[in-house]
């Protein structure tokens, strides 16, 4: 069975981050019409990951960390991630 976008990331991010809570969601229908959006959709993504991995790492090198690990998504069509990246011990203070 072929898997939709948010499968292959949430499996991508799995793979990378061992451990981690992840959650994706798909945003592409708030998106209908701006750029980058495609009518089937599966182009803009909001992405949780809470991954011990993190500690001592700066916001830039998480966020890298996860597009280097997405880089094939975005080659095929993903368009925007709006990123959430926490240790947990991050998450916890929220």
């Amino acid at each position: 069975m072929m898997q939709n976008r948010a499968d292959r990331i949430r499996a991508a991010l799995e793979a990378a981050f061992p451990a981690a809570r992840i959650e994706v969601q798909d945003d592409s229908a708030q998106h209908a019409g701006h750029a980058g959006a495609r009518p089937e959709g599966e182009t803009h993504y909001s992405v949780l990951v809470v991954a011990p991995a993190f500690a001592g790492q700066s916001r830039v090198a998480r966020s890298r960390a996860v597009h280097a690990t997405l880089d094939a998504e975005f080659r095929t069509g993903l368009h925007a991630l709006a990123l959430r990246l926490l240790t947990p011990e991050e998450a916890a203070a929220r």
